[in-house]
């Protein structure tokens, strides 16, 4: 029987769990409510629940189903239950939105899962604006109009509600924003990564690995040269470009945006973005070969979020995308151009889900820490301590 059984819930094209299982968990069940997530995961010989999770707690409010499903007979089986449950109503910037959103209640069923089921850790990752979203205890629907709203209506942190829901769950919890380029994934991507043990060990965020200045290539920062070079005749199945917005992207070089345009066509390439407010840094952009990838969006042709490839005149194909997140390239994704880019760009790289696993092993076996008596050269250890700390927080 293994001994790091994880069930996986809001799985997608399941990024973190590949990560997971290079880690040495094992992936029992996966589940989702995108049917092409389903099918992606079903076609890559995982077993998978489909369908809406709060329906199928409805019908099962034990949550047996996800034990019998994988294959775990009682629930000390349990390693672990992951996921990133769907919180768009904590993270919708301005908006006053309610823990009671049924996009937000989401995370509600994620915790009522690790409560049913008790496992001994779990992992919740999550977008990182979710630290500072403001959220209303009341559903807008019972707010009065025009009045001051009460101390119950008054928007509070979701995340301060997320915390003492874990700590209502008597989970230890720690969490921080990593941000995956330090992990050997080419691509800044930050993402809130929530680890909680249900037996109070010392759990602990995985530690960098890969930095911007290093003088051994392979703990570099890896670029997108490292991945996709090998693809640029070779692309696989690709989006399009306008014919227009082709027209502009000629123009711009490696590493630019629509700032490298000629100042007389800047205003016509942009349109009405040209007066708003905001870097726009994602307008006409090619990327850089020798550069991380910018964090991937859910489609590479969008005008303010463009993403050609550094050389050739068209959007990163689906196989490149697959490559930046770390997918193996044996791995299927299914459904059409659209629908593989979003579940690709919505996924958690591997290589972050596997630095997060190692963490969670380092912790269970005890391994993660190297006992002496005595640190000699204190001064040196220190240096290099500091130095290790200031590229972690860039």
């Amino acid at each position: 029987m293994h001994k790091y059984n994880v069930i996986s819930l809001f799985s997608g094209a399941m990024g973190l769990d590949l990560g997971l299982k290079e880690a040495g968990l094992n992936i029992c069940v996966s589940q989702d409510f995108d049917p092409w997530c389903y099918k992606t995961a079903v076609v890559n010989n995982q077993t998978c629940i489909p369908g809406d999770i709060r329906k199928l707690i409805k019908k099962d409010p034990s949550c047996r189903f996800l034990l019998e499903a994988a294959g775990l007979k009682k629930k000390d089986e349990i390693f672990a239950i992951v996921g990133g449950p769907p919180c768009q109503s904590f993270s919708t910037a301005g908006k006053r939105l309610s823990i009671n959103d049924s996009r937000g209640s989401l995370f509600m069923e994620f915790s009522y899962v690790i409560d049913k089921l008790r496992p001994r850790f779990f992992i919740m990752e999550n977008v990182k604006g979710l630290v500072s979203a403001a959220i209303s205890h009341r559903p807008i629907s019972e707010r009065k109009n025009g009045k001051k709203l009460s101390d119950d209506e008054m928007p509070g942190s979701a995340f301060k509600i997320i915390l003492e829901k874990f700590e209502n769950l008597r989970y230890k919890v720690k969490f921080d924003i990593l941000d995956a380029v330090h992990y050997g994934v080419p691509q800044f991507r930050e993402r809130l990564v929530i680890i909680g043990s249900r037996d109070s060990e010392d759990i602990f965020l995985p530690v960098p690995t890969h930095f911007q200045f290093h003088q051994e290539p392979n703990y570099r920062w890896q670029t997108l040269r490292s991945v996709i070079e090998d693809l640029e005749d070779n692309p696989g199945p690709c989006t399009k470009f306008s014919r227009e917005r082709l027209w502009y992207l000629y123009l711009i070089p490696q590493g630019g945006n629509w700032r490298n345009l000629p100042e007389g066509l800047v205003q016509k390439a942009m349109g009405g973005a040209y007066h708003s407010d905001g870097g726009k840094v994602g307008f006409y952009r090619r990327l850089h070969y020798d550069q991380p990838s910018p964090t991937l969006v859910t489609s590479p042709i969008q005008k303010a979020t463009t993403f050609c490839h550094p050389t050739k005149n068209r959007p990163l194909s689906v196989r490149e995308y697959m490559r930046i997140q770390q997918f193996p390239d044996k791995w299927a994704i299914m459904g059409n151009l659209s629908d593989c880019y979003r579940q690709i760009g919505n996924a958690v790289p591997v290589g972050l889900g596997r630095a997060i696993g190692l963490a969670l092993r380092a912790v269970a076996e005890g391994t993660a820490n190297i006992q002496t008596k005595r640190l000699r050269g204190t001064s040196v250890h220190n240096k290099i301590l500091h130095v290790q700390n200031k590229m972690a927080a860039i």
